[in-house]
């Protein structure tokens, strides 16, 4: 794990993606690209002459907007100790995302908890997460740093989804402190025993230690929080779990509800 990939845009929770991937890429000896995806299609077409001018007039906004937040990031990177690069793309966030997320380890993108509307994180969040080969990780607004050698949690349930967020993670999980695997039971069915993760990890060198709540006492998002707290976690790793490929991402409730009230960065596959 050694490209990381962060998502520019000039919204309320750039500088905390930005310090987490400066925290991150520091901490896994990469490098780091700095996306900035404008939605804004140049190539639109209007018809008539006030049309034509009212796309010219954008366009050139739009251009003056983008040169402004690259000449802010880049004279912030300049005094980083990381290595970088900086690239422009005339797409839509999540398809640019997705796209380049081919030959990256690893993806920063805020929650949906730190704006009035979270639509668009969290359908930014939805199509990334279903389109993209890279695990992700779900920087809250309000916590500018990703610790990775401080104590992990693993959320277990033995499911496809965890055990690709489990896979995914592992070069993090090297780096920490502790590793906490708390198994919450469910109404579902799933192949893999409660064990499998712990004995996962230890192949590859890492010690866990496995918690197990009575089951049906508090919904499973909160038994991850309070666990996460009780831990001192710096960060939880889970599989997402969704049903439909819309713009509108309609998550399960586990997802979601972490997706916009986690305090601690999620490490997050599909």
């Amino acid at each position: 794990m050694k490209s990381v990939l962060l998502y520019i845009a000039d919204d309320a929770g750039l500088e905390a993606r930005l310090q987490a991937a400066l925290d991150l890429t520091r901490s896994l000896g990469g490098h780091l690209h700095c996306l900035h995806a404008n939605p804004y299609n140049a190539q639109l077409a209007v018809a008539g002459v006030t049309g034509i001018s009212v796309m010219a007039d954008i366009r050139e906004m739009s251009r003056e907007l983008s040169s402004e937040l690259r000449d802010k990031i880049e004279k912030r990177l300049a005094d980083e100790d990381v290595s970088w690069d900086y690239r422009e793309e005339n797409t839509e966030p999540s398809r640019g995302l997705s796209k380049n997320s081919a030959l990256v380890d690893l993806i920063v993108l805020s929650s949906a908890g730190g704006q009035k509307d979270a639509a668009m994180p969290l359908g930014i969040l939805g199509d990334v997460l279903f389109n993209a080969t890279a695990p992700i990780v779900v920087q809250p607004d309000d916590v500018k740093k990703f610790d990775a050698c401080g104590p992990a949690l693993v959320a277990w349930n033995g499911s496809f989804e965890s055990g690709n967020a489990l896979r995914a993670a592992v070069p993090l999980l090297k780096m920490a402190s502790d590793v906490h695997i708390l198994t919450v039971e469910e109404d579902k069915d799933h192949d893999l025993p409660q064990l499998a993760a712990s004995e996962y990890l230890a192949y590859h060198g890492i010690k866990s230690e496995i918690h197990s709540p009575p089951p049906g006492k508090v919904r499973v998002d909160q038994a991850l929080l309070s666990e996460a707290r009780n831990v001192h976690a710096e960060y939880l790793v889970m599989g997402a779990y969704g049903h439909s490929r819309a713009r509108e991402f309609l998550f399960g409730g586990v997802t979601r509800n972490l997706f916009k009230d986690s305090p601690i960065p999620l490490v997050v596959s599909h």
